[in-house]
């Protein structure tokens, strides 16, 4: 597999492109069509989350690869490709690999060491298998990360280093509205961020939490899980006038347009009383639910994606960041080296086909120039014959395993190939690809 990364995230564009680059409703699917169905790649996956859109392929041509992913990311997202381009970053094999686990591990995040990010790359690969875009490759590969991410998580304090997007978010409304314990809340989605939101803010200790959505039942699933004690549902065109009487709004829909609007909120800040302190807006949704024009009233706290990441930047780096990147930089080293040796075996097995094939050629001849030789000259003949062969090809296909392994590795499969003339056909009947194509669908999600 040759793993190829483009995406653009929060390290590289701005709040502003990536709100208008976001993917919503039916587009990501689209999109991961359209890049698996394109000439030069065999399987695909989209990582989209609120702060990272990262479509990861196996290509069989890196700048056909990448030109292709970035017009379809442009032409999806909306964003001219020319400005897109400026804020897009590619990744190809081992530094495509090193991304994908440094991903995983929540060292890439907005803040470092969230866990939500597993959950994400969890969905990514069960959407990219449920749409049939993903084969063996990306699979091994996600699941890899997915196992990687975890062992960083369960081997060092790097959640110390930081918390959940929600987390982090009401620690910027507690600094600049007071404890949350004791607020009048409203979540408006019942998706998985506002979801954790609203578990949260019951566990912080508001006094009364309202959950609004789109969908209905969505919202009074979440209520149910949440427990009738802890929250109740509001119709969403009814979020305007309750604005009014709670002091924390958490947003994360999925909406492609401003969901909470700045008259509104004017409307809301001019009823409250001046001891209950600031309205205090977290937006959590890309692209954003709250109107920009929040920050600038009086009243009114706005915290969103790009205040947070102002705010993280600010935060000193944990100690165990060193050892997650460590860790990562060791699983990328083994992930490569398994993958280069995996390349060879298809090759190995053939050699040893092919000699048991001519073994048995030589003696279906021996015994057909010598049929009156008994049974146990012929089976101690047969087996002399197959000692020698395997310890022939012992050392050269124990040796080529090892190099294999190492960087560059593969090329010493083609040796093989040539040095024993194997069929090319019979080396891709082993490892189930056609001659000259690309891996064929596995069971468990594939093109």
């Amino acid at each position: 597999m040759s793993l190829l990364v483009v995406g653009l995230s929060h390290r590289t564009a701005p709040v502003g492109v990536l709100e208008r680059a976001a993917l919503t409703g039916e587009v990501p699917t689209r999109l991961l069509h359209d890049a698996a169905a394109t000439a030069t790649v065999a399987e695909a996956a989209l990582l989209n989350t609120c702060n990272r859109i990262e479509l990861y392929a196996d290509v069989d041509k890196f700048h056909a690869g990448v030109a292709e992913l970035s017009l379809l990311l442009a032409h999806h997202s909306g964003v001219d490709l020319e400005e897109l381009t400026s804020h897009l970053y590619v990744h190809y094999e081992d530094r495509a690999v090193h991304h994908l686990f440094s991903v995983a591990c929540g060292l890439d995040s907005m803040v470092v060491g969230e866990g939500q990010i597993l959950g994400q790359l969890r969905d990514a690969l069960a959407k990219a298998q449920e749409e049939h875009t993903a084969g063996r490759g990306l699979n091994e590969l996600f699941q890899q990360a997915l196992r990687v991410g975890k062992r960083a998580h369960s081997e060092t304090g790097i959640d110390k280093a930081g918390q959940s997007l929600v987390t982090f978010g009401l620690e910027q409304v507690a600094a600049g509205a007071g404890e949350i314990a004791g607020k009048r809340a409203l979540v408006v989605g019942a998706g998985s961020m506002s979801s954790l939101a609203a578990a949260t803010l019951v566990r912080s200790g508001v006094t009364d939490l309202l959950i609004a959505n789109r969908t209905a039942a969505r919202a009074e699933r979440l209520v149910e899980i949440l427990g009738p004690d802890a929250a109740r549902t509001l119709d969403l065109a009814k979020v305007p006038e309750a604005l009014a009487d709670v002091d924390l709004v958490i947003s994360c829909t999925g909406a492609a347009g401003v969901v909470i609007k700045a008259e509104d909120v004017a409307a809301a800040v001019a009823l409250r009383p001046a001891d209950r302190g600031p309205l205090a807006l977290l937006d959590l949704a890309m692209p954003r639910d709250v109107d920009h024009a929040v920050h600038e009233l009086d009243g009114a706290l706005l915290v969103d994606l790009e205040s947070l990441s102002h705010a993280h930047a600010a935060t000193p780096g944990a100690g165990d960041v060193d050892q997650v990147t460590r860790i990562v930089a060791d699983e990328v080293t083994a992930f490569g080296a398994a993958q280069r040796a995996a390349r060879i075996a298809p090759t190995v097995v053939a050699l040893r086909s092919m000699a048991s094939d001519v073994v048995a050629a030589e003696l279906g001849r021996l015994e057909a120039r010598l049929p009156d030789l008994d049974e146990r000259s012929r089976a101690e003949i047969g087996q002399t014959v197959r000692r020698v062969v395997d310890k022939l090809l012992h050392a050269p296909t124990v040796r080529v395993k090892q190099l294999a392994a190492e960087p560059g590795g593969a090329s010493y499969a083609e040796a093989l190939r040539e040095l024993f003339d194997l069929d090319p056909a019979a080396v891709h009947a082993v490892s189930g690809t056609p001659v000259g194509g690309a891996p064929q669908p596995s069971a468990g999600g594939t093109r």
